[in-house]
């Protein structure tokens, strides 16, 4: 059966188990959508909110990818392994001997800019192939150091071994990476026992369905889950043009604005709101980046 033009964000909840793909492609015949992406990989191991974007959404999937992303992770102390998680075997084991003061000291020492060093058990390709096929070889290669950035980390519980953080990061960030960092900050070792995102750019896990919630749903009440595809660009600037303006910026014509420079903007047309594409601003232009085609506007309202 043919499958239709589906234009949307649908905020999915990911368990643990399933790979980006394999949840991307289980929410797309539920919708019996046509295109359809995800706006990143969340590793099998770890469960929270995975965006999937149908039809004129995918063209703004980049925007999610970008975004600060926000994580509840928690840290075994004591126990490092092959992996940096759950998924290996020990590699080393230590006492664990601290007080509160060295945690805080170890968070703020990781709050802000920081260098990491790709794990060998990710996808982040190297000629052409992801590196945990070559960590399943027994291969080491080597990784260029990359800055991060992380905007907070907070102490949610401590109990015994277990730590759990509440972390705020820029796109990029490993959590993996970064529990083994903590962990050997605090002389322990630590390894990731579990992962949960709660948040990406401006969309929340609070407004995530599951698989199997979306699963029980009419068709109607499926489709009805999915938000427009400018809840990808909510915390952009929004700009409004006139019938005859928008009309020509669909064609990717620049036109003068007065307006200081501005890297990322939403832009729209009159009346119902309709979202025309998305554009930024420099030396007094508006200037066209990824544009709506009529009848992808069309199919949103």
């Amino acid at each position: 059966m043919p499958r239709r033009p589906v234009h949307g964000v649908l905020l999915l909840d990911k368990p643990v188990g399933l790979s980006s793909n394999d949840a991307l492609q289980k929410a797309r015949r539920l919708l019996d959508a046509e295109k359809a992406g995800h706006t990143g990989t969340l590793d099998p191991l770890a469960s929270g909110l995975l965006p999937l974007c149908f039809g004129a959404a995918t063209k703004f999937s980049q925007a999610s990818l970008d975004a600060d992303k926000r994580y509840l992770a928690t840290l075994g102390l004591g126990r490092t392994t092959t992996t940096g998680d759950l998924e290996g075997v020990t590699a080393l084991e230590r006492p664990v001997r601290l007080d509160r003061a060295d945690i805080d000291a170890a968070l703020a020492r990781f709050t802000g800019p920081i260098d990491q060093r790709p794990p060998m058990h990710s996808a982040l390709k190297h000629e052409g192939r992801a590196l945990y096929e070559y960590a399943r070889e027994g291969r080491e290669v080597e990784r260029q150091v990359r800055r991060v950035t992380v905007r907070s980390i907070d102490l949610l519980s401590w109990a015994g071994p277990t730590l759990v953080l509440d972390v705020r990061c820029s796109k990029g960030t490993y959590i993996r990476t970064l529990a083994e960092d903590l962990g050997e900050a605090l002389g322990c070792g630590a390894h990731l026992a579990a992962l949960r995102r709660t948040a990406s750019g401006p969309l929340s896990i609070d407004d995530a369905i599951t698989l199997d919630a979306l699963g029980e749903l009419s068709a109607n009440d499926r489709e009805a889950r999915l938000k427009a595809p400018d809840a990808l660009l909510a915390d952009w600037p929004e700009w409004r043009l006139s019938a005859a303006e928008a009309a020509r910026f669909l064609t990717g014509l620049r036109r003068r604005v007065d307006a200081p420079d501005e890297p990322r903007v939403r832009v729209y047309g009159p009346g119902n709101r309709s979202l025309l594409g998305a554009a930024h601003i420099t030396a007094g232009e508006l200037i066209p980046d990824r544009l709506l085609s009529p009848l992808e506007i069309q199919g949103m309202n």
